[in-house]
């Protein structure tokens, strides 16, 4: 489901941040760390005050007319033809590539299509809109990674963070087996089936912890809420951080911009 062919824009003064739900609630640290990049890169950035859900959570439920309804107070918040980023890979699957069938054939078609073609994910766009450079400027350290399913599959980013990571000189990335294998969460799925998610996510958890890094970094937060928890109820040596938190921490130190 990822697109065949991306045409990156050029680089932009302006874009609209969307936030996402798991971010405001649980990770405000990972949306500034966001913020911040964008701004180092001389971008200025466009929090539109009235968002909330992009409906994803009812739409892979199978509730799509209740999903319609919450994706539609959305189609206005972003009203100049700036790039839409988001600090998820699974909220912004939802905007580009299920808007448009979501849509079809309502009076918002054109505006939900129109969205989605504006909607990136955030580190793909720091990589490869804004050409970000990254000076790294913390101690010596090794990570693991763990790219959730739709920043793999339908925005296409599984190598955007590694390339990122990679810029960073005192950063060593060890790859766990099985990289490509969900951890389980799927949004609503972990509720509605918490034995299969429970037993995916175990699994996830030993193949990060096995890789003796003791510590990861995802894309995405349900991912990182996920894994972070079962690795906590199991007394796991596994600390998780999203990517966009671990690249401003390591890249800060706080009298400008590093590059």
């Amino acid at each position: 489901m990822a697109d065949p062919i991306k045409v990156y824009p050029p680089k932009p003064s302006h874009v609209y941040f969307y936030a996402t739900c798991l971010i405001d609630m649980f990770y405000p640290d990972a949306g500034m760390a966001g913020i911040q990049l964008l701004e180092r890169e001389g971008v200025k950035v466009i929090f539109p005050e009235d968002q909330t859900c992009c409906g994803q959570p009812a739409y892979t439920s199978g509730y799509h007319d209740e999903a319609r309804t919450v994706a539609k107070a959305q189609l206005d918040l972003f009203p100049e033809d700036w790039p839409i980023v988001v600090p998820s890979g699974s909220c912004g699957g939802m905007m580009r590539k299920h808007y448009p069938s979501l849509f079809k054939h309502t009076d918002q078609e054109d505006k939900a299509s129109g969205i989605a073609a504006r909607t990136w994910e955030l580190t793909d766009f720091l990589l490869n809109v804004c050409h970000i450079h990254l000076k790294d400027l913390g101690e010596p350290t090794t990570v693991a990674m763990h790219t959730s399913c739709s920043a793999r599959r339908e925005m296409g980013v599984a190598e955007v963070g590694p390339r990122l990571l990679g810029q960073l000189q005192n950063v060593n990335l060890v790859e766990q087996v099985r990289a490509e294998e969900c951890c389980g969460f799927g949004g609503t799925f972990a509720v509605r089936h918490p034995e299969i998610s429970g037993a995916m996510v175990s699994e996830k958890v030993d193949a990060l912890t096995d890789t003796g890094a003791g510590a990861f970094v995802t894309t995405d937060c349900g991912c990182l809420m996920n894994i972070s928890g079962c690795a906590e109820k199991n007394r796991k040596p596994l600390e998780g951080q999203h990517i966009l938190s671990f690249l401003w921490d390591r890249t800060h130190s706080g009298s400008g911009r590093e590059s």
